[in-house]
């Protein structure tokens, strides 16, 4: 490896850890990650011979942001199913996830936190709705269960897409000396 593609690599790490980092306020850092090693990869040519990735690092690495967004959106509604919730609460808590995490990235003024607050108010939310929509009357205790549920599952899946991030961290940078 010549250096040039060191120094390369050197800026990309610093450039991935920052992506490991907005992966726990529930941005997505795996995908800006491998974007940015696909933006290396078809420049490479320009300053080196020699690829800093293979094309199946680049895959590995794609493979893994498809997990880490599977596991994202399914945690909410896993976690409704967790507290006792119905389909209609595992919609409602994936669905409400995703609205909400959109919505309070423009409404709440704290940047990247906002996001976050609104994923885990989103969840609880949109289980909650999705438990009231539903035909069999419950109890307060069993739609907060739910919905409690739905909100503690996002937040475990925001965690462990922040793992599926680091993991895919480590692939980058360790796939160049191999």
């Amino acid at each position: 490896m010549d250096w040039i593609s060191i120094v390369i690599l050197v800026i990309f790490a610093l450039y991935a850890l920052i992506c490991v980092l907005i992966t726990l306020v529930g941005l997505p850092g795996t995908w800006l990650m491998v974007a940015g090693a696909l933006v290396v990869m078809l420049c490479n040519p320009f300053w080196s011979d020699n690829l800093i990735w293979s094309w199946s690092a680049i895959g590995i690495a794609l493979g893994l942001a498809v997990c880490g967004e599977i596991l994202e959106t399914a945690a909410a509604g896993l976690g409704a199913k967790a507290g006792g919730g119905t389909k209609r609460g595992m919609v409602g808590a994936i669905l409400g996830s995703m609205i909400g995490a959109f919505i309070a990235t423009f409404t709440i003024p704290i940047p990247l936190i906002g996001t976050l607050i609104g994923a885990v108010f989103g969840a609880f939310a949109g289980a909650l709705v999705g438990e009231l929509s539903h035909k069999e009357p419950t109890n307060a205790g069993s739609l907060a269960k739910s919905a409690t549920g739905a909100a503690i599952g996002r937040v475990l899946g925001i965690l462990g897409k922040s793992g599926i991030a680091a993991i895919c961290f480590c692939v980058l940078l360790i796939a160049p000396f191999f």
